[in-house]
């Protein structure tokens, strides 16, 4: 019995996927109504967007356009490493998307 659970854990360690890494990115955004607002910002990505600045657009894009704004471009894509160096600049639009 105890061998039995044993080997099941074994299996089900050695079988199961490593923790994905966090990827976030940087954007810039616009929203116009009456007078035109920009916007840089950084947003925690899943990890199916972190392949190129295209995948991060198409994840980005509708959760900016559900707050009123528009994806103007991804800058860059970059893991948590870069967070600190860029939450100034990202001001309160910092993981509000």
């Amino acid at each position: 019995m105890i061998t039995r659970i044993a080997l099941t854990l074994t299996l089900l360690l050695a079988t199961a996927s490593p923790a994905a890494a966090e990827c976030f990115a940087d954007y810039k955004a616009k929203q116009e109504g009456g007078s035109l607002k920009l916007h840089y910002g950084i947003a925690e990505l899943p990890d199916r967007a972190c392949g190129s600045k295209r995948d991060a657009a198409d994840a980005l894009g509708p959760r900016l356009a559900a707050g009123g704004w528009t994806l103007l471009n991804v800058v860059s894509i970059f893991g948590p490493d870069g967070l600190a160096q860029r939450k100034d600049s990202a001001g309160q639009f910092f993981l509000r998307y």
